[in-house]
């Protein structure tokens, strides 16, 4: 399904600009609307976070201490406005130079169930400082406190954070909007024995008495505010990446990430010097709700991709290109989002191209385009609006926009201007880009300028060849996506016709498939199969035991609609288990299209809640429509 739009006067503004001659400057950081955020940069910005903080796992919240550096942007500027959502401001202090310091005033404004309150605090004349002492509440948005139970070798209690989008906010007062930047310190509490790690300079060893202390010199976003707590060691696997894991997850993860230093060669000889000293990525427990979370210095990532063959890297290849688009060049607002997401994919797919072929990579551009394809299809016409790169989230929830269009759109855009202007031009384009917009953010109008001027001027005709403004602004796929279908995948598809053909399943040719080609399989069989073919298939093929979670998935969903009970066992086992979001949505939503399905889900939905992330219980409460089943 292939669907245009073209997007009115939004189409023609940015040639309009180009004819006038106007001349590329960045945006001014203070003066970029982001409607997700109460802070006000452009009277008074924070530009530096000291952090001093307990994580108290009996009470599960964190308390301590938030010392703000503040630049008063403009000289007369009254207040500081900060995000808070659910937290208990206990003082506020204002100081010139950090020891003098007075009781502040300070008000809360108006709660909003998305963006929680603004904090107001008062500035005087000479105000460089700002000091909040504040504790979490239990169950905050970005905040999960595991029993030992729910980890790995269920020793001792995990915790984690996950700040994006507009989370920080619920552990930290700040101003948290990507377009706002600093640098920051901290000094962590925790249990003694357990070790924490944070988006900063790490330790790789337990500290007796559970006082850590941690610095990121580079500026950052609120959203790559990071803290992790546990049992885990580390082990390195190269010169500048390492792995930090529970003890009996560490000899897979270092087996399963081994190509990490590797990859970042690749990355730096794509588009420049990796510019956040180190990369490490830390395992966490399997009820983390997303593949993996690219705070810088250390990535999070979800055990669910160890599984024994390196099958699933492509997504550490992803999470470090983030350190290039994302970390280094920020989404201004989260409408911007997909020059975070669809650069990444990009730029991750040029990684594996490179670490496992062509035809590997292509594998990988199928799924995105299959994924953006239903994607679209789920959008339209209703929410249309929301198939443009270009997005406008205004009064709702930031994660609206994580999906399909953001990251695989926005891909299949990057690929089509490579693809016409050439890939050493593109990449040359590429990484100019990140070195002249590092640490800075960027709005979708402020690429486009800087695309249109540093590279399709070069070519005559170029902007209209590939539609440059349908892509950006207008809705649907333009037709002119360049999609050519996987080699592999077609092998896989000629397996599956055999199949349907009447060859039995042990006599098709799968060795050696990876589970892109499995997954492939499972989605290329008939929608609807009877029991007897769903049985043989698994009696052959061992899918319902099978443990890689993207092929479990794809299997527990065709399970469910083909009403194949022998898979409930194994279903019910996975989402008591398995945590990732990604994973989570299609089963549950499989499960609810029917009223039995929806008994099965509800039953399942009552045991495994508690193990869920709260951002994870937030998107299967309106699924399931819980709040209206909860005294089942």
């Amino acid at each position: 399904m292939k669907i245009t739009y073209l997007a009115g006067w939004m189409k023609i503004l940015p040639v309009v600009l180009w004819l006038a001659g106007c001349t590329i400057e960045s945006p001014v950081e203070d003066e970029i609307a982001d409607p997700h955020s109460y802070s006000r940069p452009y009277e008074a910005r924070v530009t530096h976070l000291d952090l001093d903080i307990v994580v108290d796992f009996e009470k599960e919240i964190l308390q301590g201490t938030a010392l703000l550096t503040v630049e008063k942007v403009r000289r007369n500027a009254k207040e500081l406005y900060l995000d808070v959502k659910d937290l208990d401001i206990h003082s506020v202090m204002i100081s010139p130079d950090g020891t003098d310091e007075k009781i502040a005033t300070y008000k809360l404004g108006e709660n909003d169930s998305i963006m929680g309150q603004a904090l107001m605090v008062e500035l005087r004349q000479n105000t460089r400082y700002v000091s909040v002492v504040y504790s979490t509440k239990p169950g905050a948005e970005a905040l999960q406190f595991l029993p030992k139970e729910l980890t790995a070798d269920k020793r001792s209690p995990f915790f984690l954070t996950q700040s994006q989008a507009i989370n920080a906010r619920t552990w930290v007062p700040v101003q948290d909007s990507p377009g706002i930047r600093f640098t920051y310190n901290a000094t962590v509490k925790v249990p003694d024995g357990l070790m924490a790690v944070m988006s900063a300079k790490n330790p790789v060893e337990v500290m007796p008495g559970g006082v850590y202390s941690f610095e990121m010199k580079q500026p950052i976003p609120a959203y790559l505010l990071a803290l992790a707590v546990g049992d885990f060691v580390f082990r390195p696997v190269g010169a500048r990446t390492g792995i930090y894991a529970e003890p009996g997850v560490i000899d897979a993860a270092v087996w399963e990430f081994a190509e990490m230093e590797q990859m970042m060669t690749i990355a730096e000889e794509l588009y420049g010097p990796y510019q956040w000293e180190r990369y490490d990525l830390i395992v966490l427990p399997p009820s983390f709700p997303f593949g993996g979370m690219e705070n810088p210095r250390m990535t999070f990532a979800t055990p669910t991709v160890i599984t024994g063959d390196r099958s699933l890297v492509a997504l550490v290849a992803h999470e470090m290109a983030h350190s290039w688009s994302g970390n280094l060049v920020t989404n201004a607002t989260w409408n911007d989002f997909w020059l975070n997401e669809g650069f990444t994919v990009y730029f991750e797919n040029r990684i594996m191209e490179k670490l496992k072929g062509r035809e590997y990579s292509e594998m990988l551009a199928q799924i995105s385009y299959e994924d953006l394809e239903e994607e679209v299809e789920g959008l339209w016409p209703d929410d249309s609006l929301d198939t443009r790169l270009a997005i406008d989230l205004t009064g709702r929830n930031p994660d609206d926009g994580v999906g399909s269009i953001a990251y695989d759109k926005g891909y299949f855009f990057l690929r089509l201007i490579e693809e016409n202007v050439g890939r050493e031009a593109f990449d040359d384009f590429l990484k100019s880009y990140f070195a002249e917009n590092a640490f800075q953010t960027m709005t979708t109008d402020h690429f486009v300028t800087i695309l249109q001027q540093n590279l399709l001027s070069k070519y005559p005709d170029m902007e209209m060849k590939i539609e440059l403004h349908d892509w950006v602004y207008g809705t649907g796929i333009p037709d002119n996506i360049p999609y050519q279908p996987s080699v592999r995948f077609k092998a896989v598809e000629d397996q599956v016709a055999a199949w349907i053909a009447g060859i039995s399943p042990e006599k098709l040719t799968t060795t050696g498939w990876s589970s892109h080609e499995w997954q492939h399989f499972i989605r290329s069989m008939p929608d609807s199969l009877n029991i007897s073919q769903m049985a043989a298939l698994d009696s052959v093929f061992s899918l319902s035991k099978n443990t890689n979670p993207e092929i479990q998935c794809i299997w527990y969903v065709k399970s469910i609609h083909n009403q194949y009970t022998q898979a409930h066992p194994a279903i019910r086992a996975f989402l008591k288990k398995v945590g990732r979001r990604k994973f989570l949505e299609p089963i549950y939503k499989e499960m609810v299209k029917t009223e039995e399905g929806k008994k099965l889900a509800l039953d399942i939905y009552q045991e495994a809640r508690p193990n869920y992330h709260p951002i994870a219980v937030t998107s299967m409460d309106v699924i399931l429509d819980y709040k209206n089943h909860e005294d089942i």
